[in-house]
């Protein structure tokens, strides 16, 4: 113990300056890793910390040990929406902030960071003026759309501001008026400094962590010149064990924490890939160096506060190219219609109409594949297994190729599969295979998929029961988990209105007992179709 302590004080300030021989002087953000270590030897050495109280049980709280509780908020309207680990989360965020640190919150997908973080984002910010200060969020491309959807629906009192697009700059100089702010990583390193290099903000988020895992990319250096006390990091995958990833990460969250990354480099990195007893001394320090300041939940931890299934529509922008090819067809569409109806009447020109939307709608499917296989791959490193269903064959047939390109193990299914059962048994055993790409007609009844814990529907059916008999293939009978599922929808596309449609025609699509395009059509009036072309 006389050894490892000097160590690890040495690890919280490698400089002690005029400390006297034998005392070391350590910030207070260093103590519940001094105290974590001096609990992991409690066995040989003993320690008098009477006259530390505060000192003890402030590092008590940080560690969330046991019995540890973090002082309630007042949460206002969203007091009655958050599950109580959700709320725990924000006391925990808060908690931090009063502290004068930042945290990572890594809870697993599915469990409500969103949520969380923009229950945190309504509280009123602790340093005086900051609460007139704007947040900002920065995500993914895929997830901008996403996070405006969930702050107008949890947070409408709140302004929010979308930076995004190539008109972006006009909306520039309404970024000190808003509350909330969201842009995209690519963004804001382009726009780094027009629009953010001069702001102050009351509070930054990041969400996906890994977007800033390489401290050398433009992305990394961008977020870390931004201005603001407040900081918050949100993943869904565990990031202890990635010890190249986690200094870039905690250089945003907490800058200097973890020392210089050469010094990191050498005392965590270097021994840990070198394997052995070293390597698992350092990566225990690590760990405990890094607790409080990760605050991860997974499904199993809080099952009893979840319902058995949960669903997300997740809005994906399309991408610049297939935007462009969208609206010519769209626009020809439209034309067409209005032509065909005006010639013919509503009824003799419903399936040429049909042949039209579906060309739309596969249009739009092709557009958001980037967004997908990001949300697909963060879910596969969290250690998901997905059933990945669409009703277009050919676009698992894309989807079959990206994953062949990226080495993802993944099993098929469609109407030209001989041995269904076979596939199917195959992805419930083999842990290792983590997609199973199935067609919606082919694979939406009849397969006991439990092996799965997440779906994820790519492209929206008219009729949801159709959808919710495919969602059955994992959520059913001999299902352990919360089953997570996912609606992708390429935003600003006719697959957004489909979901409109599905909601406002449940009652009559849901009583249809034929399933295909055509008996759908038939139930569609004049006005469904000018709502699905936007035509008036």
């Amino acid at each position: 113990a006389i050894e490892i302590m000097p160590d690890v004080f040495r690890d919280c300030a490698a400089s002690q300056g005029d400390a006297s021989n034998g005392w070391f002087r350590v910030k207070s953000i260093h103590a519940p890793y001094v105290k974590s270590s001096l609990d992991a030897l409690a066995d040989v050495i003993e320690t008098d910390d009477t006259e530390a109280a505060f000192w003890r049980e402030n590092a008590v709280t940080k560690n969330r040990e046991t019995g540890a509780k973090f002082d309630a908020v007042e949460l206002g309207k969203l007091d009655n929406i958050l599950r109580p680990y959700q709320k725990q989360g924000v006391y925990w965020m808060h908690f931090l902030e009063k502290s004068g640190m930042s945290g990572l919150l890594a809870d697993e997908m599915g469990l409500g960071k969103t949520l969380q973080t923009l229950t945190w984002l309504s509280l009123s910010r602790i340093n005086g003026g900051a609460e007139k200060l704007p947040s900002l969020i920065v995500c993914p491309t895929s997830l901008v759309r996403n996070w405006e959807a969930e702050a107008n629906k949890f947070t409408p009192w709140k302004k929010t501001l979308v930076i995004s697009g190539p008109n972006r700059a006009d909306d520039f100089n309404k970024i000190d008026f808003a509350d909330i702010v969201i842009t995209s990583y690519a963004l804001l390193q382009r726009d780094f400094d027009v629009a953010w290099m001069s702001r102050r903000f009351a509070a930054v988020v990041l969400d996906e962590a890994q977007h800033i895992k390489n401290r050398q990319t433009k992305n990394a250096q961008a977020v870390k010149m931004l201005c603001s006390d407040k900081r918050l990091v949100l993943t869904g995958t565990p990031v202890e064990n990635s010890v190249a990833d986690v200094w870039s990460i905690f250089d945003f969250l907490m800058p200097g924490y973890l020392g210089e990354y050469e010094s990191f480099k050498l005392d965590y990195e270097e021994p840990i890939a070198q394997g052995g007893q070293r390597a698992d001394d350092a990566l225990s320090r690590l760990k405990r160096k890094l607790h409080p300041f990760i605050l991860r939940r997974v499904k199993k931890t809080v099952a009893k506060d979840l319902p058995d299934k949960i669903i997300k529509v997740s809005y994906c922008p399309m991408d610049e190219d297939t935007q462009r090819e969208y609206n010519q067809v769209l626009s020809k569409t439209r034309h067409q219609a209005r032509e065909m109806i005006k010639a013919k009447g509503f009824s003799k020109s419903k399936f040429e109409i049909l042949a039209m939307l579906m060309k739309l709608r596969q249009v739009a499917s092709l557009g958001k594949l980037g967004a997908f296989m990001e949300q697909l791959q963060s879910a596969i490193v969290g250690g998901h297994k997905i059933l990945v269903f669409s009703q277009f064959v050919k676009m698992l047939q894309i989807i079959a190729s990206q994953l062949q390109e990226e080495n993802i193990p993944f099993c098929y299914l469609d109407g030209s599969t001989k041995d269904r059962l076979g596939e199917c048994n195959r992805f419930n055993k083999d842990p290792k295979i983590p997609v199973f790409l199935i067609s919606l007609m082919a694979g939406g009844t009849g397969l006991n998929l439990t092996g799965a814990d997440m779906v994820i529907h790519y492209d929206p059916w008219w009729n949801p029961a159709i959808e919710a008999q495919a969602t059955d293939r994992a959520h059913r009978i001999g299902q352990k988990k919360t089953v997570y599922v996912m609606k992708m929808i390429a935003s600003g596309s006719i697959e957004e209105r489909v979901l409109a449609l599905q909601k406002k025609k449940e009652a009559i699509i849901s009583a249809t007992v034929a399933t295909s395009d055509s008996a759908i059509m038939e139930k569609l009036s004049v006005e469904d179709l000018s709502s699905l072309l936007a035509l008036s």
